[in-house]
């Protein structure tokens, strides 16, 4: 399950992006994909603390696959796919890592990484995709913003997320305690 949920949570961004509108919160613009690209971490996390890391990467090269094809499908441009491939790569591997190496509890290692791969998928998407020196859809001015954005609700999914598990582990561990 966790695997299909990892894998069905990229493919669905990818769809809600380019079937609705970003959102804009005052300055902020936050295109709808966001809202479950922050939970890809999230499943990728739990798809390594189950699989370990070696076979991760394996399911990280399959939803690559996915993504690129979906975004093809839908029409987006080759750069705008190249951009989203190369941010998917760079912040699945920086989360994958980073989880990998810290020695804290899980919800804390899916609350580090998952901060440094969003901040990492927002930034390289949005300069690389579309800023002027990609597909230009966004003017220089506009690029702070829609970086900043994209972080503030990957960051709170991904807080979120740790919480959720943290709940569940801690829940779990004390029925183990109790038997």
């Amino acid at each position: 399950m966790r695997i299909l949920f990892y894998l069905l949570s990229i493919v669905t961004a990818n769809v809600v992006t380019a079937a609705f509108a970003p959102l804009q919160f005052g300055m902020f613009i936050v295109p709808m994909g966001t809202l479950l690209i922050g939970a890809t971490f999230i499943f990728r996390d739990l798809v390594q603390n189950k699989y370990g890391r070696a076979k991760t990467y394996l399911f990280i090269v399959l939803a690559l696959a996915l993504s690129a094809l979906v975004s093809f499908i839908l029409g987006d441009t080759l750069l705008i796919v190249a951009a989203s491939a190369l941010s998917f790569v760079v912040a699945e591997t920086a989360d994958t890592e980073i989880y990998t190496r810290l020695k804290l509890p899980m919800a804390w290692r899916v609350f580090y990484s998952g901060i440094v791969g969003g901040f990492l998928d927002s930034a390289i998407f949005v300069v690389i995709g579309l800023s002027p020196l990609g597909a230009n859809f966004l003017p220089w001015e506009a690029v702070p913003f829609a970086i900043l954005g994209q972080i503030i609700v990957k960051t709170v999914i991904q807080m979120f997320g740790a919480l959720i598990l943290n709940q569940v582990y801690v829940r779990k561990e004390r029925s183990l305690i109790s038997e």
